[in-house]
């Protein structure tokens, strides 16, 4: 781990999207590298800050609703971005939040035709320029029936088989994930119980494959996301470039 910017000193930005959602491993993972943070839940009425020149960067997160709902919330959460690409700050978008960059950036989201998801976990191939960032992990965990198109300009830094747009970098710091590393295992618990209705879909797996996979995978994956954020927050990617 390296040590964070003076810019620590100020918040990171949370943004979640249910009442009980919790920033999980992001959250704990950020606190340890000497980050404060700053909750906040637009769909309860929250407000956005109008600038991030008091936060040291800004994560959104998913959630069970579509980057395409018409809900008002949806809507200025996705207007919102404007600021944070302005202002340069890091940004970070996880599942949903990728989405909600992506379509900011004028890409679509969408399901695929086939109906296909990725619910479990899945492997993960890194492109060139993901290579060139970091290390990557070869399996990674995922919980959505819809993907992104690559908006145009950015870097697709990851891809998989089923939806090939996984990780992306817009600018200088702006970044997109399809895949979920922030779960802990408390929280991975309650999304295969709540969740279970959805492993019917195609391509998703059983809840009894989720909890394995993590025995086996989530230990490169945790290591991977501390390392990820410090590219993300702590400008690691501007030292290595």
């Amino acid at each position: 781990m390296i040590e964070a910017p003076k810019s620590a000193g100020r918040p990171i930005l949370i943004v979640l999207h249910q009442e009980r959602s919790s920033p999980g491993r992001v959250g704990q993972m950020l606190l340890e590298k000497g980050y404060d943070l700053d909750i906040r839940r637009p769909v309860l009425g929250d407000p956005l800050p109008q600038t991030l020149e008091a936060h040291a960067g800004a994560v959104v997160f998913g959630g069970p609703m579509s980057a395409n709902d018409p809900d008002d919330f949806i809507k200025t959460e996705t207007d919102w971005l404007k600021i944070p690409l302005k202002e340069n700050r890091p940004y970070l978008g996880i599942c949903l939040g990728a989405q909600l960059l992506a379509r900011h950036l004028g890409a679509k989201v969408k399901a695929r035709d086939d109906g296909k998801t990725e619910i479990g976990w899945y492997a993960l191939q890194p492109t060139e320029k993901g290579r060139l960032l970091m290390r990557w992990p070869q399996m990674v965990y995922h919980f959505h029936r819809e993907g992104f198109e690559l908006p145009h300009g950015a870097d697709l830094l990851a891809t998989a088989e089923t939806y090939p747009n996984q990780a992306y970098r817009y600018g200088p710091n702006a970044w997109g994930l399809q895949f979920h590393a922030e779960l802990t295992r408390a929280m991975m618990q309650r999304w295969v119980v709540h969740g279970e209705h959805r492993f019917c879909m195609p391509n998703a797996q059983q809840g009894r494959e989720h909890l394995e996979g993590r025995m086996i995978f989530d230990a490169a994956l945790k290591a991977w996301l501390s390392e990820f954020l410090d590219h993300v927050f702590a400008g690691k990617h501007a030292m290595a470039a």
